[in-house]
């Protein structure tokens, strides 16, 4: 995974976060829910990426 896919990835997950906590702190549940996708996303697309480093990994032996 590059470096600049990880940045996005875990900003994008941050950012998911602070989504949800504001919805927490708002009672706001459509910002709740917005931040818990935005963080399953984001661990979705790490996941992805991870994979894609393993298997690129395991050409390499």
């Amino acid at each position: 995974m590059g470096l600049g896919d990880k940045i996005s990835n875990k900003t994008q997950e941050t950012a998911g976060k602070i989504k949800e906590k504001t919805g927490d702190a708002t009672d706001n549940e459509t910002l709740q829910a917005e931040g818990l996708k935005d963080q399953t996303v984001a661990k979705a697309k790490q996941a992805g990426e991870r994979a894609k480093d393993e298997v690129k990994d395991i050409n390499r032996e």
